[in-house]
């Protein structure tokens, strides 16, 4: 197949950080600049488009062929950039962006080309030439261009055709240096489903998105001037000068002014005074009420839909990531009345708001999801898995009293604390705190954790002491030894992939085993897509005890550098690629059956449908849910969903 590898530089007033590629490339100023093209081995060409260039018939034909590959880095940028500039979508699309993330490499491409020590680089310079001919200047005179032209830079503009020029050179190095990576049709077609819903995008009330934004400026200068008047201080919502304060009325150090900082000085102190500063600072501390600004820096001026939201294959595991408004990390509705409190936001009604709630950046905080709405005649379908990443260790390990209650009555909180404490799961109702306790272990116990993993799971909150955790993990362990097993036969196949280079087989259907003979570790999972951990080693970890250790990116510090990994880490990786997997198969059967999905958080899809059809695609997207995939045929999958007018949890 031929390859023609692309690269383009771009002008708009519109700052793509903020307001992603849809709305850069829709302003009626956005120009491409410079495109850099080579065909397979080929020379690679460079033309001027903002000089006059015109793109030779040739390649243009290229383009549009669908039996030819459109391969660059952040391919969704080109993609969306072109339509834009010839008024259609080009088919047939490869990221090496995104190579680089199934692979366990940066997804920089200037940081992926160093970690494999490509002969070609990025050029350092294209930071400052981008800032200097892709931005607006900074000032310009009536009847000037917005814009640096060539012109004015002749010198730095060959410097730009130039890194626009290597840039290819670098992608097709990357493009060949990953092309032992093979991508199976799944995944392909799945590539292609993310583009379409990224391109579809999802309507917001920008009644209420605008009014939310005004209403929360009114909050935050109110809290301003009380704190302000209360404390004595010019800026309390400074950390420093609020930790400062803290520290001279009470006589103590603060660290810090975290969530769980604040909870532990308001426990320690009666001081009428700091409980009201720290309760002022909590509720004037919902950083989610900035996906409103979000919103509107997002949304198309047209049509006010939100597109480009999700990134493919954002995470080691293949999960998506939220881009811009960030959906991945919503605060969840708990309002008795959402349709009450949104009626009053969206007719900007400060004094009802006042009168009803007490803390009214906490009702905006809840109203985020429901400022996503379905376009005039259509509602949303929601659907999403019951308890996933449950059934999938189940199955992976071969926990046969958990896979009889997933294809039993389902409940798994119930039997689990039966299981743990050897009682009939009928005794164990919702009340029972011996549930509260099942449900915590399901959620925090299945990967290796201990004490920590409860105690981040809410354990304290719940009351546990240090040896009730102690012995709600014994239980749990107890009550699933074949997961536990698990959890040690991942790390030993890890163990002996790195020692022979040969496959080893976990189960029938998951193999661990090396690339070619190197140290990079290869995970084949059930529907055959890979997990990658780069220049994995074993040794000892800082407490004396045999661990692994890889190559790749930090999540905290975003550098390339050593992590520490164990088979209970890499059964979780596994289980969430198994159940990212089944959602995969979910989201290109609603899409195939033209439900439009429009929204995906985690293990949830939101169709945006004609209301009349809204009971029968509820219908199927609950087959669709209940559908086992074909390298799967044993696992118990299971859907819930309803249908709402607004976005919400049910």
């Amino acid at each position: 197949m031929t390859k023609l590898f692309l690269d383009i530089e771009t002008y708009s007033p519109e700052p793509l950080a903020d307001c992603g590629v849809y709305k850069y490339a829709a302003h009626p100023d956005f120009k491409i600049l410079l495109l850099a093209y080579a065909i397979d081995d080929g020379p690679v060409a460079i033309l001027d488009l903002s000089e006059g260039d015109q793109i030779p018939n040739g390649l243009y034909r290229m383009m549009l062929d669908k039996e030819v590959v459109k391969i660059a880095h952040n391919a969704s940028f080109e993609r969306v950039c072109l339509k834009r500039h010839f008024g259609h979508d080009l088919p047939n699309w490869y990221c090496t962006m995104i190579q680089c993330q199934k692979t366990c490499l940066p997804p920089s491409l200037d940081q992926a080309a160093k970690v494999l020590k490509l002969k070609t680089k990025k050029m350092e310079e294209g930071k400052e030439l981008i800032k200097l001919f892709s931005l607006p200047k900074k000032t310009a005179f009536l009847n000037e261009s917005p814009r640096v032209r060539r012109d004015e830079a002749l010198e730095k503009w060959e410097l730009f055709k130039e890194y626009c020029r290597v840039d290819v050179e670098v992608e097709r190095e990357l493009c060949k240096a990953l092309s032992w990576y093979k991508i199976n049709p799944t995944e392909r077609q799945l590539y292609e489903v993310d583009q379409a819903i990224n391109d579809r995008g999802i309507k917001i009330d920008r009644k209420l998105v605008d009014n939310a934004v005004k209403i929360e400026a009114i909050c935050s200068s109110r809290q301003h001037l009380k704190a302000s008047a209360l404390t004595g201080l010019d800026n309390p919502n400074s950390v420093p000068q609020l930790k400062a304060w803290l520290e001279e009325r009470l006589g103590i150090e603060v660290p810090s002014l975290t969530k769980s900082d604040i909870a532990e000085i308001l426990e320690m102190t009666d001081d009428p005074v700091v409980h009201e500063a720290l309760n002022m600072r909590r509720k004037s501390g919902k950083t989610s009420i900035s996906k409103y600004g979000a919103m509107q820096a997002v949304a198309d001026n047209e049509d006010d839909r939100l597109r480009g939201l999700f990134q493919y294959y954002g995470s080691r595991t293949g999960r998506w990531a939220g881009r811009l408004v960030q959906l991945h990390n919503l605060p969840r509705n708990t309002l008795d009345d959402l349709d009450f409190a949104r009626q009053a936001v969206r007719e900007n009604d400060m004094e009802l708001l006042d009168l009803c709630f007490d803390n009214v950046p906490a009702v905006l905080s809840q109203l985020i999801r429901t400022a996503l709405v379905p376009k005039k005649g259509h509602t949303f379908v929601v659907c999403d898995f019951s308890a996933i990443e449950a059934r999938v260790i189940a199955w992976l390990a071969g926990e046969q009293w958990a896979i009889d209650v997933f294809n039993g009555h389902g409940k798994i909180y119930e039997a689990t604390a039966a299981q743990m404490y050897r009682c009939d799961v009928d005794e164990i109702t919702k009340a029972d705190p011996r549930r509260a306790k099942g449900k915590i272990a399901v959620l925090a116990l299945g990967f290796g954790g201990g004490i920590a993993a409860l105690q981040a799971m809410g354990g304290l909150r719940m009351g546990l002491s240090r040896d009730e955790m102690e012995a709600l993990v014994r239980q749990w362990r107890d009550a699933n030894p074949n997961i536990v097993s698990l959890w040690y036969e991942v790390e030993d196949a890890a163990r002996q992939a790195l020692l022979t280079h040969s496959p080893i087989s976990v189960r029938p259907n998951l193999i661990i085993t090396t690339q070619n003979d190197s140290n990079d570790l290869i995970i084949q999972l059930p529907s055959g897509r890979q997990l990658v951990y780069r220049d994995m080693q074993t040794g000892l970890n800082r407490f004396g005890k045999p661990s692994l250790v890889y190559k790749g990116v930090n999540q905290t510090t975003r550098k390339w550098e050593s992590i520490e990994t164990y088979g209970g880490k890499l059964t979780e990786n596994i289980v969430q690629a198994i159940a990212r997997d089944c959602f995969a198969e979910a989201l290109i059967e609603a899409e195939k059956a033209n439900l439009n999905p429009v929204l995906h958080v985690h293990d949830e899809i939101v169709c945006e449908v004609p209301k009349e059809l809204a009971k029968r695609a509820l219908e199927t997207m609950m087959k669709i849910f209940s559908n086992r995939p074909w390298w799967a045929l044993s696992l118990p999958l299971k859907g819930g969903g309803f249908i709402t007018e607004y976005y919400r949890k049910d």
